[in-house]
């Protein structure tokens, strides 16, 4: 009977932890006229942590970027070390597993320690493999970010940081929230 209990109390605790993993993420980056600009933001990649690897498409000026398995991404990170590159990110696509993920238009979650604010989606429950694009000031064009702004009344779209319209979500003033779609 011991065992039972332990086992399924084994069970609980890792199906509550792998609610959801990120594997990978697009990213789109621009101000790229070379196969040079392409190789200095494919090594500034790879120096983040947690990179597994990075293959980059010089045609659409794109990265496919692998995470290490069991390590969550800084995505603040990526955007960082392109930028220190000496470009701009243009679009940012995440790949993740999902389990059990309910998700709501405005409505913010908490993924791998995480807090997501999602615009401009349906409610619909996430499993599988799905992606989530990025759609913070820093992660898009000026173009794109005021289109997707309208999408959405709540002032943290435009801070990134969780203001008085996060608060009946229960996450403190301040924190560092992502905001994405479908």
């Amino acid at each position: 009977m011991k065992k039972q209990i332990l086992l399924l109390v084994m069970a609980l605790v890792i199906t509550v932890g792998l609610k959801a993993q990120f594997t990978g993420a697009t990213l789109q980056a621009s101000g790229l006229t070379c196969a040079m600009c392409t190789k200095a933001i494919d090594n500034a990649l790879h120096q983040l942590p947690f990179v597994a690897s990075v293959k980059p498409d010089i045609k659409n000026s794109s990265f496919n970027i692998i995470f290490k398995e069991g390590v969550t991404p800084d995505i603040d990170g990526l955007q960082k070390a392109v930028e220190d590159a000496g470009f701009s990110v243009s679009k940012l696509k995440l790949t993740g597993n999902f389990n059990n993920i309910s998700i709501k238009n405005d409505e913010h979650v908490s993924i791998g320690g995480k807090e997501f604010h999602f615009v401009n989606v349906s409610s619909q429950v996430l499993n599988g493999e799905k992606v989530l694009i990025i759609v913070d000031k820093n992660f898009l064009s000026p173009k794109e970010f005021k289109k997707i702004s309208s999408a959405t009344s709540m002032s943290c779209l435009q801070t990134g940081k969780a203001g008085d319209c996060c608060s009946k979500a229960g996450v403190a003033a301040g924190t560092r929230i992502y905001h994405v779609t479908i």
